[in-house]
């Protein structure tokens, strides 16, 4: 079988088919290796998840970061994801004349309700191929968090799946620390 030789995007490209309207400005659509990539349609839990966990970080860290919420960040000159959380650098004009780099991201968050798959497969390859340090994926339905650190061209090197009962600190604030399940919603005693 002969592999095709795929040309892969760039991110100016990309924003180029926004301003000419080949891509609808509503369509839910990220850059990923080169590709487009569409988004999966956002549940009611995954939207919970992510409003309970900006709650938590702002209340916590305050003006030490600033929280973007399914912002574009720009790894690199082909990936241009929307995560569904991104803590960066505070910025005084909030990120308005670009979007947040590598250096300028602590921790990145994917709330995973239907796109677990995805969000520990190639979306954790491109964060760690770009070099972001801190990278969790929050699956609302098994109520765990995928930690991904240590990263590299192949990879993250440390992968560790934390239980709702367990407590995580991102790796720039380790003086601050929360329970994973204070991102989740709460278990209701019967």
């Amino acid at each position: 079988m002969t592999l095709l030789d795929i040309r892969l995007l760039t991110v100016q490209e990309y924003h180029r088919m926004a301003e000419i309207g080949i891509l609808d400005e509503d369509e839910r659509v990220e850059l990923l290796a080169g590709q487009i990539v569409k988004m999966a349609a956002k549940g009611t839990a995954h939207g919970a998840a992510i409003a309970r966990t900006k709650i938590l970080l702002d209340n916590r860290l305050g003006e030490q970061i600033f929280v973007r919420l399914q912002d574009p960040v720009r790894l690199n000159n082909y990936s241009e994801p929307e995560p569904d959380i991104s803590v960066v650098i505070p910025d005084p004009l909030y990120y308005e004349d670009h979007h947040p780099t590598p250096s300028e991201i602590y921790l990145i968050i994917e709330v995973a309700d239907t796109t677990l798959r995805t969000d520990c497969g190639i979306k954790a390859t491109i964060y760690a191929q770009s070099g972001i340090a801190d990278y969790w994926v929050l699956d609302v339905n098994n109520r765990q968090l995928h930690v991904f650190r240590d990263p590299s061209q192949d990879g993250y090197q440390s992968r560790v799946i934390l239980g709702d009962d367990a407590s995580i600190s991102p790796l720039q604030f380790p003086d601050f620390s929360f329970m994973v399940r204070d991102m989740l919603r709460p278990l209701v005693s019967i």
